[in-house]
């Protein structure tokens, strides 16, 4: 069987490719040929997990038994959210250079077939919600109604950035939840710092469509922000780091945490300074350069919980 034909903002040379043909479309449906989004989507749980951590002797063992549900999760759960976004968006798609050979726009997959889908991918996420405590599995359900909403919210405000972000970070309180079995002022603080540092580098995403947005009607800070698109993001990651240093300070990490906060305002500083946001090329790499910044904010916990205390003192087995 031949292969589908690759839409125009696939990954070259990714192991999609390699794959069955009858394989590659939904594969594709999926973003596997684009990991980005499920670092994007665990960093948060991470981020959670770990400050949720801090002053507990929790075993070391939960926290990666946790780390993986979530790892899980993550992948099962952005695949879901992509497959409904082109679900909802496959009559935009077909009118956008970049996306009209997705799988749904293009015909290589129907919109049952993607359905059926979404469903089982929909049930993985559920198997991994399932194990945790019931106050998490409560939050975890009512994530659903941010990325339900999602691909109708660039239809009717300039802002679906935002409602990504919700969406996109729930589970930074998820982390500190399935610890806590409740939710503090630490967690909040991380996950309004996680939105705001979401619609900036989607913001920075979406001015790679922004031409073809404007003709069919399709809304984003993007086009809102325009010109002050970098001026709006000296304030949108601005806003994060400090959300994010003064939930540190709430849980009284160690002074390794704001070294690590530094590091990361430097690394997104440097995405504002770099981007050219009528280039797609550069606003694509940068935007992927996410990947490393959350890894940052999140050895910066990691080190902020870990050092507070030593190591065997923190964890036990």
């Amino acid at each position: 069987m031949a292969a589908a034909p690759k839409p125009a903002d696939s990954v070259r040379r990714s192991f999609v490719d390699r794959a069955p043909a009858g394989l590659q479309p939904w594969l594709r449906l999926a973003r596997f040929d684009r990991p980005i989004g499920f670092w994007l989507l665990f960093w948060p749980c991470a981020f959670g997990l770990t400050l949720g951590a801090h002053g507990l002797n929790v075993p070391l063992s939960r926290l990666l038994l946790y780390a993986l549900l979530f790892a899980v999760g993550a992948i099962a759960m952005r695949a879901a959210g992509c497959v409904w976004n082109d679900i909802a968006d496959r009559d935009i798609d077909a009118a956008v250079a970049r996306t009209r050979g997705r799988p749904l726009p293009s015909g290589a997959i129907s919109v049952r077939g993607a359905l059926v889908f979404l469903v089982l991918l929909a049930l993985t996420g559920l198997a991994v919600l399932l194990q945790f405590n019931r106050f998490s599995v409560l939050l975890g359900l009512a994530s659903l109604v941010p990325v339900a909403i999602y691909p109708f919210m660039k239809r009717i405000t300039h802002w679906p950035q935002a409602v990504l972000g919700v969406a996109f970070n729930w589970g930074a309180p998820m982390g500190w939840a399935v610890i806590h079995g409740d939710l503090a002022l630490p967690p909040y603080l991380l996950f309004v710092g996680c939105i705001l540092w979401t619609i900036g580098y989607d913001t920075i995403y979406a001015h790679q469509d922004k031409e073809d947005d404007a003709i069919v009607g399709v809304k984003s800070t993007a086009l809102m922000f325009g010109a002050a698109t970098k001026p709006m993001l000296w304030l949108l990651y601005g806003g994060a780091i400090v959300c994010w240093t003064v939930a540190g300070l709430q849980v009284k990490l160690h002074q390794a945490y704001y070294l690590g906060l530094a590091i990361l305002a430097f690394q997104l500083a440097g995405q504002i300074v770099r981007v050219k946001l009528d280039n797609a090329t550069s606003c694509l790499a940068v935007f992927r350069s996410n990947r490393d910044a959350g890894a940052i904010l999140f050895l910066s916990l990691l080190a902020g919980v870990a050092l507070e205390r030593s190591v065997m003192d923190q964890f036990t087995f």
